[in-house]
């Protein structure tokens, strides 16, 4: 699109599904680029596909940006790119994507986003190779080539999709704030996934072995401390408290019989809060700034949910997280304890996300209802729900016989 621009122009500019470009046909080269998220910047383009941010609308003027864009088109012109690139070029200005990544997108990530410090571990891990690399050598045929290696590794689809979204957010932040012009991914298409493919969840005998599993280890833990008290007592020292009057030994089962029972995710139970608890009610309520879809949802509680929570809590009045770490705050990670409840139970193949996949399994099985089982769930499309279908109690086959 090309017009003069005009102040009243920039208050007519909306954000699209897509970025797009608005070009000046009072000053060659000069354009604006206007976001979905809705931030407009004047660019300069010259040579072939050559182009830099000059600044933000309403931080830089029109006319600003008219004399920048004039400026670098003639010194374009005689010295075959604007001075102030060559200087960049020959500056290293270009932060590298280890040094965008701890400057700049790390403190972004860790005040806005709800997982914003997995979101930059993950980013470390999994373009570990390319940190050292300057932003815009960032470019769609290495990332398609580290893809490759993934999938020929053995990684999922899927995995390699979440890995290249996260990459694709931070760019994205780099564009907005002007360190790259363009978003070098934008043409990187994700992956196909089969979204109905096999679903991994528990069966009857699994469940019954992982149930006696915890179990065991809680009888296991409470003789070690009967053994630790005995040998106390023996010198005369100040006994360790009786896990034999606890309900539970840990936070461990109580955490496992949650998440079978009401499908939440392991960072919405490490984020449950006991004012998140209503007993009087039988629900509890995970946060929407906690939750992977950012939206609120009550969770009714069982038989077993409520009677987990109300051992857990005992006759105490409860404050702060649920299942806290020892120094009171968040948990965040229960993996070798867990690892060592699957051995026990000679359970394979096997993540505590598949706990959510039993529970969501098991109401379809019984009959409950598709959007229902969303609901509880938390999913933001029924089509991420639809992986359960087949479980249905033939659905499939009686439709079948109407004909």
């Amino acid at each position: 699109m090309k017009t003069k621009f005009t102040a009243k122009l920039l208050t007519t500019l909306a954000p699209q599904e897509k970025a797009y470009r608005v070009h000046d046909t009072q000053q060659p080269g000069l354009c604006i680029r206007v976001l979905p998220s809705g931030h407009m910047s004047y660019m300069v383009t010259w040579g072939r596909n050559k182009t830099a941010t000059l600044g933000r609308v309403n931080v830089v003027t029109l006319e600003q940006a008219r004399r920048e864009a004039a400026r670098y088109l003639a010194e374009a012109h005689e010295h075959g790119e604007p001075l102030l690139i060559t200087q960049a070029r020959l500056s290293d200005a270009m932060p590298t994507l280890e040094a965008f990544l701890r400057d700049q997108f790390e403190p972004w990530a860790l005040a806005h986003q709800r997982d914003g410090d997995n979101s930059v571990r993950a980013i470390r891990h999994s373009f570990a190779d390319l940190l050292a690399l300057p932003m815009d050598q960032v470019t769609q045929k290495r990332i398609e080539q580290v893809r490759t290696g993934w999938l020929a590794a053995g990684r999922s689809p899927a995995t390699a999709n979440r890995n290249v979204t996260r990459l694709k957010g931070l760019l994205s932040r780099a564009v907005e704030w002007g360190v790259l012009p363009e978003h070098p991914l934008a043409k990187v298409k994700r992956l196909k996934v089969d979204g109905r493919g096999r679903v991994r969840y528990l069966d009857l005998a699994e469940e019954q072995a992982l149930r006696k599993a915890l179990a065991d280890r809680e009888e296991s833990i409470r003789a070690d401390r009967d053994s630790a008290n005995a040998w106390r007592a023996a010198r005369n020292r100040e006994l360790l408290p009786d896990l034999r009057a606890a309900k539970f030994a840990d936070h461990l089962k109580p955490l496992v019989l949650l998440s079978l029972n009401t499908g939440m995710r392991r960072g919405e139970v490490f984020n449950l809060h006991w004012r998140d608890v209503n007993f009087q009610g039988k629900f509890l309520t995970v946060e929407g700034e906690t939750s992977k879809s950012g939206q609120t949802r009550h969770i009714p509680l069982n038989k077993e949910a409520l009677a987990v929570l109300k051992a857990w809590r005992g006759d105490l009045v409860r404050v702060g997280f649920v299942f806290p770490a020892k120094d009171a705050g968040r948990l965040d990670n229960v993996k070798k304890s867990w690892d060592g409840v699957l051995k026990l139970a000679k359970v394979e193949n096997f993540r505590w996300h598949d706990l959510r996949h039993t529970f969501a399994s098991k109401l379809v099985m019984a009959g409950v209802a598709l959007n229902t089982v969303r609901e509880l769930l938390g999913h933001s499309d029924i089509a991420m729900t639809l992986r359960y279908a087949h479980l249905a109690p033939d659905t499939k086959a009686a439709a079948v016989e109407l004909i």
